[in-house]
């Protein structure tokens, strides 16, 4: 067990690296830079003040000497300045971190709540109207861009209530936070739990078909008893591994989402930084949600143990 941890703390190095390096590489092979925006917005056409520019910016060093002083920079925690703003990248991304966290975490919840419970009732209900009607809504959820659902969503609002739930100040109590976040965690959450609801169904139907459960059944036990201990326990290890992976697609979704609602996140940030290149921003910014999905990659492999006691890493 311990042997298959370092292997995989060394995998995320590795994986963090091979990010590092390729965001760094596309950034500047993008056309135009910070300088060339700035210079261009601002009407001037000298190009003496443009090159003032690239050189307080330090863009005219060589590429790689720009990547060992920002990996030097990632080591020793200094994430360096915004060229935007032109204040430290920390200051600009740890106030946004828990609005997103929280958004993440909720829609995960959503996800994950209405996604295996519905999962198993179309199995254990197969070929029910009621499962004809949860894997309908499933496509449905499957089919419909988070960005376009959002604005029905908006518009619905305003059609039915009059209102926009939109982000206008942070929430002052958990209930409040839970009141806000709800509609866009789950807008952004409703393809995760449509594909959840669809693999938590085909894998309960094949476990429900296995040996072990009729005899559980010809034992007496109660239907729940077969349905959620034996049935469900083992049918849920693809379905974690797909939790995880839906984990890093939602961070995609909320950059859609975020913008949507005007919810002032790191993936509505990193837009904006984007649209600046902002190369400190953007660079931090995508490295946080790589070390956020490698993390959550290896917290699902930990998870596997406890769901199938008969996995052993490194034997």
């Amino acid at each position: 067990m311990l042997a298959y941890i370092v292997q995989r703390l060394l995998l995320m190095l590795l994986t963090l690296f091979g990010v590092s390096v390729a965001i760094f590489l596309l950034l500047r092979i993008v056309p135009g830079n910070i300088a060339d925006i700035l210079f261009d917005s601002a009407g001037l056409i000298d190009p003496a003040d443009k090159a003032k520019i690239v050189a307080e910016l330090g863009l005219d060093r060589p590429i790689p000497l720009q990547y060992l002083q920002w990996i030097n920079g990632l080591l020793h925690g200094d994430l360096g300045y915004s060229y935007v703003s032109e204040k430290p990248v920390l200051e600009e991304i740890l106030p946004r971190i828990p609005i997103t966290a929280r958004l993440a975490g909720f829609a995960l919840m959503f996800a994950i709540g209405t996604g295996v419970p519905l999962g198993v009732i179309s199995a254990v209900r197969q070929d029910s109207w009621l499962d004809y009607a949860l894997r309908v809504v499933s496509l449905t959820g499957l089919s419909f861009p988070a960005f376009w659902l959002g604005l029905l969503v908006l518009m619905g609002f305003v059609r039915y209530f009059g209102t926009i739930p939109i982000y206008n100040q942070a929430p002052g109590s958990f209930l409040a936070a839970l009141g806000f976040y709800a509609v866009p965690a789950a807008v952004v959450g409703f393809r995760s739990s449509a594909l959840i609801t669809r693999l938590t169904r085909s894998s309960m139907l094949e476990v429900l078909r296995q040996d072990y459960v009729r005899t559980a059944r010809s034992k007496g036990l109660s239907e729940g008893s077969v349905t959620f201990v034996h049935a469900l326990r083992n049918a849920l290890l693809p379905v974690v591994t797909v939790i995880g992976v839906e984990t890093a697609f939602l961070f995609g979704g909320l950059i859609v989402t975020e913008t949507v609602f005007n919810i002032p996140g790191v993936a509505r940030f990193l837009v904006e930084a984007i649209r600046w290149r902002d190369y400190p921003m953007v660079q931090n910014l995508v490295m946080f949600i790589a070390l956020v999905v490698v993390t959550v990659n290896l917290i699902v492999d930990l998870i596997y143990m406890v769901v199938d006691p008969r996995i052993r890493y490194g034997e």
